[in-house]
Order: C-alpha cells, then structure tokens, then sequence
C-alpha cells in the first residue's frame, strides 16, 4: 500500500493520540513520565487538534504518523513504531515545506540523536541550544529551522 499525506480530521483525534503516546514512549524514553495517559489524549484533543493544523501519514485505514504545525513550527512529528525508515516522516516534513516555503522551526532534545539526524539530513540547521529551563521536560534542547 501506499502511504499518504492529509490533513486530520476529527475523528481521527483517538488513534492519533495512541500513536502520540506509543511513540514517545518508544522514541523518546529518557523523557520524565509528566502526564498520565488520560491527560496526554485530552492534550492531543484540547490543545494539540485546536491550536494546530494537524496531518497524518495513512496506509489503508491506518494512521502511521502525525504532524502537528503551528504557524511555521512543526510542534510535533511523531510515527508509530516500527514504521521507521520507510519515508513516512519525510513524507509528513515534504508536507510542511510545501505548506511553509519560506521557513519552518522545530524543538528536538539534544538527547534524541535520532531525531536530530533525521531533521539535519532534511535540511534543517540548529540555530540554539537551550539548558531544558524553557521546556516542560527539563530536558536540554535545540531549536532547529529550516529556510525554504
């Protein structure tokens, strides 16, 4: 099957939230456990789904990954484990730059040597590092971006 890009719909709120949760806890495992299940699917729903555009990678009936744009910051790119390397999130990325020519942003912890290779192999530049004092996480940070 072929993997496409649209734009989420509302119904989609619940499986993007598992696949938000999954992939954390499978990409970003150092990260402090800050929130409970229950608060992170009312975040995705409250917060994340009404103050982003939100786009999924779809494969059939299935949501592989989310993409949660801010104005041109790309708030989160999250994938479902195990569909890594197969294109998805340059695929999701592609759809930002498209909708965002001129310039995107984006925050990767400094811990996440994954993701930062994956954003600066797309182009993307760090620009500042920060102590983890401006994140919810604590966590030392870096914020990338990328000029169209």
């Amino acid at each position: 099957m072929t993997v496409e890009i649209r734009k989420a719909h509302t119904s989609d709120v619940a499986e993007v939230a598992e696949l938000f949760i999954a992939s954390q806890a499978d990409a970003v495992p150092f990260l402090a456990k800050l929130h409970t299940v229950q608060e992170t699917r009312a975040f995705i729903a409250n917060d994340v789904f009404a103050q982003c555009e939100v786009w999924v990678a779809v494969e059939g009936p299935r949501i592989l990954g989310m993409m949660a744009l801010n104005g041109t910051h790309i708030d989160h790119l999250y994938l479902v484990p195990g569909s890594y390397r197969r294109g998805i999130g340059t695929k999701l990325l592609a759809q930002a730059k498209a909708l965002r020519p001129e310039k995107l942003s984006l925050y990767a912890f400094q811990m996440n040597a994954r993701a930062r290779a994956f954003y600066e192999h797309r182009g993307f530049r760090a620009v500042e590092f920060g102590d983890g004092s401006s994140n919810e996480a604590g966590e030392p940070d870096i914020l990338y971006e990328w000029r169209g």
